[in-house]
């Protein structure tokens, strides 16, 4: 008797909803999936206990007859691909046809569809159909979901608390809506809105709905192509940044994925202008031909594979990094919008000044889309870069030191505070990461002989990269066991610290070991000097060298962050002083 069986068509569809479906927000991700494939311009979303208790999902796209909405719980089903070509150019969310049995094999489901002819309602429990009659409904179609894993108590158990569940589907919610601005959104929860937005086509706005005034002020556009690719969205400013990354959304042809190469690239981006622990805010959207992209490598498809990947992050990075430079980065001291303001007030607040062409500078949010903008000119490195002229032109008058750190400068427009440490710190990173690109490096003899002992392991590290060290402009010799002299060394040691440097640069290699490379270990150098050799706090100094400190603070790449992305200065403008001391009451 053979003992290969074929499965039933429910068990089928029970193992695959284990693939399909993990939580609440899956089966939210999924309906509203099919509501935009269905070209929906509203889409509500009604959550019970955060799902756990019931999930509804209403729409008014085309809707579907009697035979459609039979055959759209049968598995493999679907209206998206036709031909097996198709499955190249895929321009929809959904196309698998798996989701709809297997949310209803392990669940209870009421159907509500109605294509603009006669409404059809269905009832199907654990896959088996209970009822099929019309019903008198609006054009479109609503789904309700209960007693989910009611039949396979093992990831019945697996399901989070309410608020764990509700978050999911809202975070979700918020990044579907940032993907498709042009469509009305809103998540209920036991009948109280989280979210909702208008639908208006404008991406910032869109933001400013999600994410609130205080993100959507601070937000950059960005927008560049090359010839397979097209690129747009807002990246924020380093002032706001976040924990994780979950504020990185990426859409790719109005999906959003989840791609780590992307996530790297965006991040890169930010390089030397954030700490490595926090993650920006970035609404990224790529548009391309479905043929370079493979969408068809997980049950979620919330990954994709990418052609020219390359080519892709480098864009990608070039075009953030562009705009972050021709932006000037000064972080206000003081917040502009008070948080405890409700956010339909704050809406209605933006629409005014939107609207109000004569607001102030301070204040005014520009909702407009440029269409005819030139997309940002591609950049190879960032030595090419544009110093922003607004701050080069930045002219500051030190009036003294603050708890020996903080440089208290003023002009017309305000009073800044600069961190001296930091400040230097920016001015020694590119002066010392300029000196290793350099072709052409001049060395000297140390005055007295240099000796660097080490492990043994250590020393044949050194030895397999002596080309770095010689290419810098060290000469090394062998002095006894394993024990280096320092013949000669580059000019750009920071005199009387030369030994100290040198011992950095020899464990930098070391650390990197195996999985050396030029690019970060230059960068690390670089910081890492640039920390040890600049002025620390609690240190006093003359005006006269402040005034020195802010002049070649101006005339850096990036005056805004310190190497490791801390903030060199903040300004205090005079509407914010006058605010402070009630002299503006507004």
């Amino acid at each position: 008797m053979s003992k290969i069986k074929v499965m039933s068509e429910n068990l089928a569809n029970k193992i695959a909803a284990g693939e399909v479906v993990e939580k609440c927000s899956s089966i939210v991700k999924e309906l509203v999936e099919n509501s935009i494939d269905a070209g929906s311009s509203e889409i509500k979303v009604e959550l019970t206990n955060g799902g756990l208790m019931g999930i509804k999902v209403s729409d008014n796209g085309i809707g579907m007859d009697e035979n459609d909405a039979m055959l759209a719980f049968s598995r493999h089903a679907t209206s998206k691909l036709t031909k097996e070509d198709d499955l190249f150019f895929i321009n929809t969310l959904g196309f698998r046809g798996e989701a709809l049995p297997s949310i209803a094999s392990v669940s209870e489901v009421e159907l509500l569809t109605n294509d603009g002819n006669v409404g059809t309602k269905i009832n199907i429990k654990g896959g088996k159909l209970l009822n099929k009659e019309e019903a008198s409904c609006k054009k479109g179609t609503s789904i309700t979901i209960k007693n989910l894993f009611y039949n396979t108590p093992a990831r019945l158990k697996y399901l989070k608390s309410e608020q764990t569940e509700m978050y999911n589907s809202l975070s979700f919610i918020e990044k579907i809506a940032l993907a498709n601005p042009d469509i009305r959104f809103e998540l209920t929860n036991n009948r109280n809105s989280l979210i909702k937005t208008t639908g208006s086509d404008n991406l910032l706005k869109t933001i400013h709905e999600v994410f609130g005034l205080s993100v959507s002020k601070q937000m950059l556009e960005i927008k560049n192509s090359n010839d397979d690719y097209e690129i747009s969205g807002y990246v924020c400013k380093p002032e706001i940044l976040k924990s994780n990354r979950n504020f990185i959304i990426t859409i790719v042809n109005g999906r959003v994925v989840r791609n780590n190469d992307l996530n790297k690239a965006i991040n890169d981006a930010y390089y030397t202008y954030k700490p490595d622990s926090k993650y920006p805010i970035v609404v990224l959207k790529i548009e391309a031909d479905p043929t370079l992209i493979d969408v068809n490598i997980h049950p979620t498809k919330q990954d994709i594979k990418f052609s020219k990947m390359d080519e892709l992050c480098k864009m990608i990075v070039d075009t953030i990094k562009n705009v972050l430079y021709q932006n000037l980065l000064i972080p206000s001291a003081m917040p502009e919008i008070n948080n405890t303001i409700e956010k339909d007030e704050i809406i209605d607040s933006v629409v005014k000044m939107y609207e109000d062409k004569e607001s102030s500078v301070q204040t005014e949010l520009d909702f407009s889309i440029k269409e005819d903008s030139a997309p940002y000119e591609k950049i190879e490195e960032p030595k090419e870069l544009i110093i922003n002229e607004e701050m080069k032109n930045l002219v500051l008058y030190p009036i003294g030191l603050a708890l020996g750190t903080y440089i208290i400068a003023q002009n017309d427009d305000g009073v800044y505070m600069i961190d001296q440490h930091a400040a230097q710190e920016r001015i020694n990173y590119e002066k010392y990461l300029k000196a290793l690109k350099e072709k052409e490096i001049t060395s000297i003899a140390p005055l007295f002989p240099i000796n660097i002992e080490l492990a043994p392991s250590d020393f044949v590290c050194i030895q397999e990269h002596m080309d770095v060290l010689t290419n810098m402009g060290f000469v090394l010799k062998e002095f006894g066991l394993n024990t280096y002299i320092v013949k000669e060394h580059p000019t750009w040691l920071k005199e009387g610290f030369e030994e100290e440097s040198i011992h950095k640069i020899i464990d930098s290699i070391i650390i990197m070991g195996n999985k050396f490379n030029p690019v970060k270990f230059n960068e690390h150098i670089a910081i890492t000097l640039a920390c040890k050799m600049s002025i620390k706090g609690n240190t006093r100094i003359s005006i006269e060298a402040m005034e020195e400190l802010l002049n070649e603070l101006v005339l850096t790449d990036n005056p805004y962050n310190c190497p490791h992305g801390r903030p060199t200065i903040i300004k205090f403008s005079i509407y914010d002083m006058e605010k402070m001391f009630k002299r503006a009451m507004n």
